[in-house]
């Protein structure tokens, strides 16, 4: 047995964070209501209460409530887990039990201790804690986190998610543990169930439980070698006890109580084998002449199941209903059992609701069948009280239990070589050490040993290989996870640090005993402490001697062991005081590096062991080691070691000793003697005085001060046996790339300083001379101060020299540089890990600088060397070949987690050609790049925009904030207050249109009845006067909800708590002068029946309408809205037709839908049927085709019920069907639709009214299954679709019906004679639009001929009117390409016999002439509407709006004729929709005046249709407030076709011509188009201009029109691009010619393009023209651009907080900054070329420069950095410059700025060499003059610096010529040329 490895000795360090520790959940519990209020439970059922504990049920649980709950306290605290709280923050759990109740409670350093979940239970809670079960069901790697309360009779479990289980135990556990696979159970071994086990054949004692709803299975095991007999068997040792379990790894740790060994298993599912094995029988009796006795006995008796009771079993349960057998066979040794256990009795699964099982002692007590789910959930236990032996053994066989785990055997222990037997471990832990080891510790407290074992997992994870045992001193101990450590409580009461078996330190606890320091007695003198040896036997006679402390009470240790009782009192009576000091008694809790100490006196104390480091420097140093020393661990545990007791001495260091503490730990640990080299002994006195090295400092110094001066003496050798001697070269070589690497970051440039002293040491040694040299350039004041060097014996010396140390040292800047000037380098060498932002940097120069594309993924080794073993892996894969080098760069950064932030901290001349590769980026973005990436390149508005991307709705936007409330309380009734105000206020900034629009379309008020009493008329007479003008008033007011639904469409949110408010529908009126009420029901005049039915389903729609499709909508609310009073189920049809609509009506369940069709309702079942069919537009879903085939007789079989459809339904069931196969060309339904256009009448007036609207559904839906197909229908060539089409268009002989339909359509009508001839009257508009439709944009001209308008007069004769406008609206949208927006196209379309002047002779009738014309100039009208709709084609508008004033002229010249009136008006309302089609969205005010006009008409020829089509007229204009318009895709088409049918109804109750619910399909046409540029400082929309690039067509070429949003966008696929334009706002561009995806879904989510108004502008609000802003201020005098740039101004033309501060603070003459106007000029010139050139971010940079320039001039430059940054700077410029001046507009650093600092330099440079300045030079020292030559300059020349030392102290007269060698010429002479600006660089 091995020792202990390594052992620092004589070292303490200090615990940190004390604090007296009591469990939150004691203090929890005293007010918690405890178990009194258990009497409430008596309300709930017996059945409830069967968990509680003894038969006296629920008094014996009242009576337990004791006093003594505290005694059974207990609890255990572990590390939070990130599923409980979101925040990143570490934090502690509490579980704590005590009683009846349980607290889990949360607390952490930075937040009080907080109760997350209490549960109380029935009876005592036996045990608590936590479990992860897998879940079931679910992917393998998803667990439940639960809490397990382990009581008397079953385990409650309860998950985090809210789930509860209850699982009742069959037997008694002594113990529960958590495993990786849910529980495992001890049963406990009663004495009394003995003598009924049967004999030989022990039962099992452990088993696992994998999930609350799963069964409790036994447990087997696999025991290992021979003497187990390594069968697999039960695990049915009572003598085995669980000590431990764990989950990672999987293990189980075990005691034997007889033979006093512990045993290791892994513990893992069981195997299919090991499953057979076990259930098999044995063959023989093994062992004992019982054994075939005993299995029969077993297989018998085991379970008595009784299924009188069980529950009905669940089908989604998957809990197998199966008995179980456990059988087992002795093992093959011999063995003294403990008495043996009870049978299995017999038991149910299932539980009586009926009985609270009381609680049963022997037999029935040990029950172990488990549990089922019953219907309630519960899982029942019902025990047959009175079930002997007798009975049991009559049960025939039952199916065996099946086992779920397998315990295998790893290892047994061997401690048998102690004389008594081993006692069991009091605890058993896992540890690791700091070179990952692991250890598997015992704690026995007999003998006060730890034990512990490492082991290793092998290479199948499953199996643990334990090498070797260690044995350690030890009273108590716990493992400290998070430092890799463990805390050890030693038989002396003193606590030791060990990590793995590796002793650290002692750990010194303020306040408590340490006896490691004596105390001294009550004797004056102090008395030298003896030094024994403590055994256990002469441990208390140890001296004790006092602390040299003040604050220290004089403590006394009471010293606990098996031997040292007795001398307890003996040792007390030597001193006079009482003990007054607590000592430490056990630990306990540990929670990463916290632990508890309980203290003799009862108290607890927590306490935290200090990490490694905690310093940057100090961290990356530990890395660094750790990487060189991987192969020779004890070494690098020595080191870890001694630095961990250097740095966590009592009274801690501060993080500046940190530093200085290291150095000295290494340099001592590389054999360097720190106390004999001046630098290091002095690093200590320029800090505050650690209490370690105080002992060290006061011994006098051996040299004294001389020292510095002398030449380094011999003395000064290294120790060669030093642990870290060998590795010296690698430890200089790694500091040295960190050293580099510190140089890269601001932040850490500092530690770079305090590194090099160790590093020039460290070279000097090694005799590195380049270096050496290396570190005088950098910081030529530092280094000069140091001389000393020491020996390195080479001969003896075993120093291991890399093969990476190479003689000319990597620099990482002199890489860079040579970067910018195009030279070649060697890769540059780099530390993973370590040099992360060496390599980031040097790939990304060697992207953007050098230019090589593949720098971040092929070439990677061209430009780093990885120091181990192993290629570079970038996590980056190689970019898309068409992004540019800048874009590539910004993405390489974002990949590997570089932001902002870090860029800040990147010194100014590295970062320069970065942040221009950014602005690069910045200034013309795409759309779609990664969030990271646009926050990289500063552009919050693409941040916010990718972000919104990723969440589906931001609630941030403005847009979706609640419209204002208004304030009168009418107002908010009329529906239409939930248009956004921020956007229309936008649009239509300069007038009140919208307010105009609300007043049109508002229903919710009573209307204004004016009519005058004449004289004569009577009282009587005039209140019906009255009431007619009312009733012409509600025509109009009927028809208005048609167009408010357009016009709130998809505006409003709804609230899941509330029903939808829908406005009411007002047919009263207030008659003037006195506002007295009117109403229609007086009984006065005849009101038609019926009246307001469909005028109140469309204002249900309407309502609906207004629901965003975004909105959260569920079957629940959408009953919800369901109406209590019958009158209102007619709106509730029209809102759940709109939720259709809008695509909600998917998400109500199916047994809803029946709900409402079974009510018969036909308003209901129109508006459902239509709704889903919407919803499912195009999916063919069959479910909803079944739905509505049930409707429509055609579908059904022909030997089906005849069902009572109402004929509407019929419609609204068609039109369905050609919704649902919209575009499919589904052969069947096509036919079957086909036919239905010319469906005859039947004999029992069945389809004899209203025909036409169904064979017009027919000829729809048709058009809209076989849409825009054309002659492409695919397998119905033998239907002959268009010549069949074309016959019930003109008429002609009827044919035979094919197929099923011929025995329906046998008998002819008894009412209606139509013979064999088609009724074209009735099929011709089907026809004709079914045609259209299905050739919809093909420029078929053939089938357009057949819709020509006749040519003789004799044919026109015969053809209706509204024929001859249908027929040019198809004719026109089959040509779809030749509709042209002007009247001479709309002329061309009137037969010329029309045109033509008329001979008088002739027998002409000039109404016809008239009323044709007019129809089919209207139909030209629809078909110039659809084409360009949503266009706001301004040509197409120019045409309609002068044929509109045309007509609107004729008819006020028209005679009174009422049909006259009627042809103009329909022509009007055509002509008038056509152009709100056009203008759809756009609210054009020409439009609105015209829809105003006719409002306002109210006389008795304007009917309830005409209203109905101007209102929709308004709609449409209108659409969505603005935020939608028309799209001409085939399928919009089709919906426009459908709801704008030209023949609207005559009054609100006719549905003869068109079904008045397919008015509403105009929504299927609409699509968000508006563009919201919303400023994303502010959140609020904006004016923003937009640059629109439409694709060329066959009209026009590539065309770019300029727009101020937010604006309507043309349709995306006609676009190729869509601009944000500057110059107010940055520039963003969306291609559309790739995808259109992006700006689709910005559109469909309110539209918000988020825009970033550029530095020095302001919105157009503010500033129309633009003559405000900053930039235009400064136009006019360029050259005095700085002069007229106030820095007060600057807060109206930059919002950045930084900006406005720095103006403020630095650009104002103050009284501080009088005598700097040079500055404040200098800094408000900065500022503003920050400003006007958008890169704010540059002004850290000018100032750096400007401040590096100064210090060169003031000569107070100590190290050489400043000039290395300004030196990229140049060579960036200078670069820039050789490619041409076409460059230069790249560069960020202006053009006039860095020439000035440039010669400011170069001047000072000057006067040094010429000798003008000899003071600063005298100052600076020479060598440093030199060293900023050489750095500025670039002069590699290695002129060593030890060859100018040995000039001794030249004068700067000798050296001249040396440094004027160095100079080029043309610093000495000035620089001429005629370039305005030549190269930097000479």
């Amino acid at each position: 047995m091995s020792e202990v490895v390594y052992e620092e000795t004589a070292t303490m360090i200090a615990a940190g964070e004390l604090q007296s520790f009591v469990p939150f959940g004691r203090e929890h519990c005293r007010n918690h209501p405890n178990a009194f209020n258990l009497q409430l439970r008596e309300l709930q059922p017996a059945s409830e209460l069967w968990a509680s504990d003894g038969a006296a049920g629920l008094v014996g649980s009242l009576q337990e409530v004791s006093l003594q709950e505290r005694e059974r306290e207990f609890w255990q605290l572990r590390k939070g887990c990130k599923g409980v709280k979101e925040e990143d923050v570490e934090f502690e759990e509490e579980l704590y039990a005590a009683g009846n109740v349980v607290v889990w409670s949360q607390g952490s350093r930075a937040q009080a201790s907080s109760v997350y979940k209490a549960f109380t239970v029935d009876s005592p809670v036996q045990q608590a804690l936590w479990c992860n079960f897998a879940a079931p069901h679910k992917r393998n790697d998803e667990v439940e986190l639960t809490v397990c309360i382990v009581q008397s009779s079953c385990v409650n479990v309860h998950t985090m998610t809210g789930k509860d289980f209850i699982s009742p135990l069959p037997f008694q556990v002594s113990n529960v543990w958590a495993t990786k696979f849910g529980l495992l159970m001890e049963r406990k071994n009663t004495a009394n169930d003995a003598h009924f086990s049967p004999p030989g054949e022990p039962l099992p004692t452990v088993f696992s439980m994998l999930h609350p709803l799963d069964e409790i299975a036994p447990v087997v095991c696999k025991p290992a070698g021979l003497f187990e007999g390594s069968r697999v068997q039960y695990v049915s040792d009572s003598a085995m006890k669980i000590v431990f379990t764990c989950c990672q790894p999987s293990i189980v740790v075990s005691y034997d109580t007889v033979q006093g060994i512990h045993s290791v298993w892994t513990l893992r599912k069981v195997t299919h084998d090991e499953r057979s094995t076990v259930l098999r029988c044995p063959a023989e009796p093994v062992g004992t002449p019982l054994g075939l006795m005993a299995s029969g006995f077993l297989t018998s008796h085991l379970r008595n199941v009784s299924r009188l009771d069980s529950p009905v079993e669940q089908p989604n349960q998957v809990i197998s209903r199966r008995s179980r057998i456990v059988t087992s066979s002795p093992g093959t040794h011999s063995r003294v059992h403990s008495p043996s256990i009870s049978n299995m009795a017999a038991l149910s699964r299932a539980h009586s609701p009926g009985m609270a099982a009381p609680s049963f002692s022997g037999v029935a007590r040990f029950n172990t069948s488990l549990h089922s789910s019953s219907p309630r959930g519960h899982h029942g236990l019902l025990a047959s009280p009175n079930s002997t032996i007798n009975e049991t053994v009559l049960v025939p066989e039952m199916e065996p239990i099946i086992p779920d785990l397998c315990m295998e055997q790893l290892w047994t222990s061997l401690f048998t070589i102690y004389r008594e037997m081993s006692s069991q471990a009091s605890k058993v832990f896992l540890t690791s050490d700091l070179c990952e080891n692991h250890y598997l510790c015992f704690l026995v407290e007999s003998h006060q040993q730890l034990r512990c074992v490492k082991f290793i997992e092998s290479n199948d994870t499953s199996q643990l290989i334990f090498p070797s045992v260690t044995t350690i001193p030890a009273k108590d101990a716990e493992p400290l996870q998070s430092i890799d450590a463990m805390l050890v409580l030693e038989a002396c009461g003193s606590l030791v640090l060990y990590t793995g078996i590796t002793r650290v330190s002692k750990v010194f606890v303020p306040g408590l005993l340490s006896p490691s320091f004596s105390l001294t007695n009550h004797l004056p003198h102090r008395s030298t402490p003896v030094e024994t040896v403590s055994t256990p036997a002469n441990a208390g006679s140890r001296h004790l001697q006092r602390l040299d402390e003040d604050a220290m009470p004089s403590p006394v240790t009471g010293l606990r062991g098996p031997n040292i009782k007795h001398h307890d009192a003996s040792f007390l009576e030597d001193y006079t005081f009482q003990p007054a000091t607590p000592y430490i008694n056990a630990l306990r809790d540990p929670v990463c590096n916290r632990v508890t100490l309980e203290l003799s006196i009862g108290t607890m104390l927590r306490i935290s062991i200090p990490e490694i480091a905690t310093s940057d420097l100090g961290e990356s140093h530990i890395y660094t080691f750790k990487k060189i020393n991987q192969r020779n661990t004890l070494t690098h545990l020595r080191v870890l070691v001694k630095w961990y007791n250097i740095y966590n001495a009592p009274g801690g260091p501060s993080a500046h000793t940190e530093w200085s503490l290291f150095v000295t730990c290494f340099m001592t640990l590389m054999g360097y003697n720190t106390e004999r080299l001046t630098w290091t002994r002095n690093l200590h006195f320029e800090m505050p005085l650690s209490p370690v090295i105080a002992a060290k400092k006061a011994r006098p110094s051996d040299g004294g001060s001389d020292e510095a001066s002398s030449p380094p003496s011999p003395s000064l050798k290294l120790d060669s046996s030093a642990p870290l001697f060998p590795h010296i070269p690698a430890l200089f070589y790694v500091l040295h790339l960190l050293y580099q690497e510190l140089q890269l970051d601001e932040l850490q440039r500092a530690r770079a300083s305090s590194l090099v002293c160790l590093l020039q040491q460290l070279a000097r040694d090694l005799q590195l001379e380049e270096y050496v040299d290396l570190y005088w350039r950098d910081y030529p004041s530092i280094i000069s101060g140091f001389t000393e060097s020491c020996l390195i014996d080479q001969g003896k010396a075993y120093l291991i020299r890399p093969s990476f140390l190479r003689p000319e040292p990597p620099c990482v800047f002199s890489w860079l540089s040579s970067c910018l000037r195009g030279e070649e380098s060697p890769p540059f060498p780099y530390l993973p890990g370590i040099c992360q932002r060496t390599r980031l940097l040097v790939v990304s120069y060697a992207l953007y600088v050098i230019g090589d594309e593949n720098a971040t993924s092929t070439d990677v080794s061209k430009y780093l060397a990885k120091l181990s073993a192993g290629l570079l892996r970038s996590k980056v894969t190689a970019s898309k070949a068409e992004y540019s080098l800048f874009l590539k760069n910004c993405v390489f950064f974002t990949g590997l987690g570089f932001t902002l932030k870090d860029l800040e901290s990147v010194p100014f001349g590295v970062a320069l050609p970065i942040r221009e590769a950014i602005y690069r980026c910045r200034e013309q973005p795409c759309s779609d790049w990664s969030e990271e990436v646009c926050l990289l390149i500063g552009r919050q508005d693409l941040t916010k925009q990718a972000h919104k991307m990723t969440l589906a709705k931001s609630k941030a936007v403005s847009l979706s904030l609640e419209p204002p409330a208004t304030t009168e309380p009418d107002e908010e009734e009329d529906g239409m207050s939930d248009i956004v105000q921020e956007v229309t206020g936008l649009i239509w900034s300069q007038d009140l249109r919208v307010q105009e629009v609300r007043r049109l379309l508002q229903s919710s008020r009573p209307v204004r009845v004016s009519v005058v009493q004449l004289p004569e008329v009577s009282d009587h007479e005039y209140i019906e006067e009255k009431e007619n003008k009312l009733l012409q008033l509600c025509q109009r007011t009927m028809a208005l909800p048609v167009g408010r639904g357009l016009f709130t469409l998809f505006s409003y949110h709804p609230v899941p708590t509330e029903p939808l408010p829908v406005p009411k529908l007002n047919l009263t009126g207030r008659a003037l002068p006195r506002n007295t009420v009117v109403d229609l029901n007086s009984g006065n005049i005849d009101v038609p029946p019926n009246m307001t039915s469909w005028p109140s389903f469309h204002n249900g729609v309407a309502a609906g309408l207004k629901i965003a499709p975004a909105s959260q909508v569920d079957s629940a609310w959408i009953a919800y809205n369901k109406p209590k009073s019958p009158e209102l189920a007619n709106e509730y049809a029209g809102f759940l037709m709109a939720l259709g609509l809008n695509g909600h009506l998917t998400k109500l369940a199916t047994l809803n839908i029946h709900d409402y069709l079974t009510k018969g309702h036909e308003m209901t079942s129109i508006g459902l049927l239509l709704g889903v069919s919407s919803a499912k537009l195009g999916t063919m879903d069959m479910s909803i085709t079944r739905l509505l085939g049930i409707h429509i007789p055609a579908l059904l079989p022909p030997t089906s019920t005849e069902l009572d459809v109402p004929h509407n339904v019929q419609v609204a069931a068609v039109i369905g069907i050609g919704l649902v196969y919209q575009g499919t060309g589904h052969r069947h339904n096509a036919e079957v639709l086909l036919s239905e256009i010319g469906r005859p009448p039947g004999p029992e007036m069945e389809y004899c009214t209203d025909r036409e609207s169904y064979s017009l559904a027919a000829g729809l839906a048709l058009g809209m299954v076989c849409l825009g197909h054309g002659s492409n229908l695919i397998g119905m060539t033998d239907l002959n679709v268009p010549e069949q089409l074309y016959q019930y268009m003109v008429g002609g002989h009827r044919r035979a019906q094919a197929g099923a339909n011929r025995e329906r359509h046998k008998s002819p009508s008894y009412q209606i004679k139509e013979g064999d001839t088609i009724n074209v009257d009735v099929t011709c508009p089907g026809a004709t639009l079914a045609l259209a439709m299905i050739y919809l944009k093909t420029n078929n001209r053939s089938i357009a001929d057949w819709l020509k308008p006749p040519d003789t007069l004799f044919l026109l004769d015969f053809i209706k009117p509204e024929f001859l406008l249908l027929r040019t609206l198809a004719r026109c949208i089959i040509m779809w390409d030749e509709i042209l927006p002007n009247t001479i196209w709309v002329k061309s379309n009137i037969p010329q016999i029309m045109r033509g002047t008329f001979d008088p002779s002739e027998d002409i009738n000039m109404e016809t002439m008239a009323q044709a014309q007019d129809y089919i100039t209207a139909g030209a009208c629809l078909a110039l509407g659809l084409r360009f709709a949503g266009s706001a084609n301004s040509d197409a508008f120019d045409c309609l709006y002068s044929l509109a004033r045309t007509h609107m002229t004729i008819m006020s010249f028209a005679g009174t004729a009422a049909h006259t009136f009627y042809n103009l008006q329909t022509c009007l309302s055509m002509i008038l929709l056509a152009m709100s089609m056009v203008m759809s969205g756009t609210g054009n005010l020409k439009v609105l005046q015209l829809c105003r006009f006719f409002h306002k008409r109210t006389g008795g020829e304007m009917n309830y249709g005409f209203h109905m089509a101007h209102h929709m007229a308004l709609g449409l204009l209108f659409l969505g407030g603005g935020r939608y318009t028309l799209s001409t895709s085939n399928s919009a088409i089709a919906a426009l076709l459908c709801a704008l049918y030209p023949h609207f109804p005559a009054h609100s109750t006719d549905n003869r011509y068109h079904l008045q619910a397919l008015r509403h399909l105009a929504v299927l046409a609409a699509e968000p188009r508006l563009l919201v540029p919303v400023d994303v400082d502010s959140l609020k929309p904006c004016y923003a201009l937009l640059e629109v690039t439409y694709k060329e067509t066959k009209w026009y070429g590539e065309t770019t029109v300029e727009l101020m949003a937010p604006t309507l966008l043309p349709e995306l696929q006609l676009l190729k691009r869509v601009k944000v334009k500057g110059p107010r706002y940055w520039e963003l561009s969306v291609d559309l010619s790739k995808e259109t995806q992006h700006l689709k879904s910005i559109l469909s989510r309110d539209g918000v393009l988020y825009v970033k108004l550029r530095a020095g502008q302001l919105p157009y609000k503010d500033d129309p023209q633009g003559w405000k802003s900053l930039v235009a201020t400064t136009v006019n005098h360029r050259s005095s651009g700085v002069k007229a740039f106030k820095p007060e101004a600057i807060s109206t033309f930059t919002s950045e907080p930084a900006l406005v501060s720095f103006a403020e603070l630095f650009c104002k003459t103050s009284e501080g900054m009088k005598h700097r106007e040079d500055t404040l000029v200098l800094f408000s010139a900065m500022l503003y070329e920050c400003v006007t050139q958008e890169c704010p971010e540059m002004l850290p940079t000018y100032i750096a420069i400007e401040q590096a320039v100064s210090a060169l001039r003031r000569g107070d430059l100590l190290q050489t950095f400043p000039l290395w940054q300004l030196r990229l700077v140049v060579e960036l410029w200078d670069s820039r410059m050789q490619r041409g001046p076409a460059n230069r507009r790249d560069t960020l650093l202006t053009s006039e700025f860095l020439p000035v600092m440039k010669n400011a330099v170069d001047a000072t440079l000057d006067s040094w060499l010429k000798g003008e300045d000899r003071l600063h030079v005298q100052t600076f020292s020479l060598i440093g003059s030199i060293v900023l030559f050489w750095v500025f300059l670039d002069k590699d020349t290695f002129c060593s610096f030890s060859s100018l030392l040995l000039l001794g102290s030249p004068q700067w007269i000798i050296c001249l010529p040396l440094i004027q060698s160095l100079a080029p010429s043309s610093v000495i002479t000035d620089r001429g040329g005629d370039t305005p600006y030549p190269p930097l660089h000479p």
